[in-house]
């Protein structure tokens, strides 16, 4: 397998678990869970993350991170156990939503609205989140950490253009 492909395959969990968050609150049996991740709490009169950082998006994009995980490790029979392969995966899901989350913050103290765009921190907060939580307990190099910056920052991109096409997100970017 070539290096792009590889590290795709090594990131993907990270990207499945950013797009999560979006998707949950489509569906019916858990759209009303919206507790918020900062429990509603201020700092100086302005909130810490905001109501679109939620427990149902952190649980459900760790999750869908850990299982997208096993399915790379079972479709490609990676030199890891599965085990491994799926506590990697929920830690760089994990990882990518703390990314969001600790960039989400930032905007707020910025005076930057919810749901409005920071270009291009909110288009690389998750894969700076991803790779922290997961650096040491992988064989990062520096070239495979720039290739998921390149793919996943174009991806970022797309998936966000095509998810503002579906009604999913309000902005294209």
């Amino acid at each position: 397998m070539n290096i792009v492909a590889e590290a795709f395959l090594f990131f993907l969990p990270a990207g499945v678990a950013n797009a999560t968050p979006v998707l949950a609150n489509k569906i019916p049996l858990i759209r009303s869970w919206r507790t918020p991740v900062d429990f509603g709490k201020s700092w100086r009169s302005k909130r810490l993350l905001g109501n679109n950082k939620t427990w149902r998006g952190i649980l459900t994009g760790t999750l869908l991170a850990g299982l997208t995980g096993l399915l790379i490790y079972q479709f490609w029979q990676l030199q890891t156990s599965w085990p491994a392969a799926f506590g990697l995966s929920l830690l760089m899901g994990l990882g990518a939503l703390l990314g969001d989350a600790v960039e989400s913050g930032i905007k707020r103290r910025l005076g930057i609205a919810a749901g409005h765009s920071w270009f291009p921190w909110d288009q690389i907060d998750y894969i700076i989140g991803g790779l922290a939580l997961v650096y040491a307990f992988s064989d990062l190099t520096l070239r495979r950490v720039g290739l998921i910056f390149a793919i996943f920052f174009v991806l970022h991109l797309l998936t966000a253009y095509l998810a503002y096409l579906a009604g999913l997100k309000e902005r294209p970017i």
